[in-house]
């Protein structure tokens, strides 16, 4: 009755690591120039200015968060530095915990038919 040990394979798990880096690269590719092209290298939210020496710490935010959604003129993206990325998806990280605690609603009841109970004890 023991329960099998499966380890996972190194060599397949650096694999579909680095294929999905490169489908997001690839991704990206398209998306992140445009959207370069596009707006002015600012962080939309601290308001610090990129050069072409440090271009690589502007990142493309997508507002909606589906970064497959990437229409034409660029309304669903915004520059933000590395680190207000970061803030940004940690805070709708927390959002979304928090309203799921919110919205979870019990599904017992440990009072149901306490009523009867104290009824028939009553009597």
């Amino acid at each position: 009755m023991s329960k099998s040990n499966k380890k996972a394979d190194p060599d397949r798990l650096d694999k579909v690591i680095a294929e999905a880096r490169r489908a997001a690269e690839e991704r990206e590719k398209g998306y992140r120039a445009r959207a370069l092209k596009m707006y002015p290298w600012i962080c939309g939210r601290c308001q610090r200015e990129f050069t072409r020496e440090n271009l690589h710490e502007l990142t493309v935010h997508h507002r909606d968060h589906n970064h497959d959604n990437n229409p034409e003129d660029g309304s669903n993206w915004e520059l933000l530095c590395l680190y207000c990325h970061d803030n940004e998806h940690s805070r709708y990280l927390e959002a979304g915990n928090n309203l799921q605690s919110k919205t979870a609603s019990a599904t017992h009841n440990p009072f149901a038919g306490l009523k009867s109970l104290l009824e028939k004890d009553g009597d």
